[in-house]
């Protein structure tokens, strides 16, 4: 019957709810593969578009930028090395290596060879400015005759 079997089966959807990751309150930097990509915001203004990326903890030279025709690629990689004096001892200790890498395809309408890139307060900025012709023109009045 069909009632028997949806009780059946309310039991292990309950059970595979609380299984999920929500409820694992491990160290496990929110990825099973302890890697994480970065939150980016695209921006767009008439003159130029804007990517930032959310990388706190990194340094501008953790950072790769590539351009190759029209592909942007940003990644990084970053291990950390956790100092231990000698007179200490450890029963767990876990590397961090974090690595990325994201991909944009840019549109032909921007200035390739002005891109330009900032980092800081944890925020990796880059700027890309728009061609002329793709800026927005303003509106033009026709005198009538």
């Amino acid at each position: 019957m069909a009632i028997a079997k949806f009780s059946n089966q309310l039991p292990s959807l309950f059970d595979r709810f609380f299984e999920g990751d929500l409820f694992d309150w491990s160290n496990r930097n929110f990825s099973l593969t302890n890697t994480t990509l970065p939150s980016v915001n695209i921006k767009e203004s008439n003159d130029a578009f804007t990517v930032e990326v959310a990388a706190p903890g990194f340094d501008k030279s953790d950072f790769k930028l590539e351009l190759n025709h029209d592909l942007l690629t940003i990644s990084s990689e970053k291990q950390m090395e956790n100092e231990t004096k000698e007179d200490e001892q450890f029963t767990r200790r876990e590397f961090s290596y974090q690595s990325f890498t994201r991909t944009f395809t840019l549109p032909n309408t921007v200035e390739e060879d002005k891109i330009k890139a900032t980092y800081d307060n944890g925020i990796l900025k880059i700027s890309i400015p728009k061609k002329e012709e793709a800026k927005p023109k303003p509106s033009k009045v026709i005198e009538i005759k």
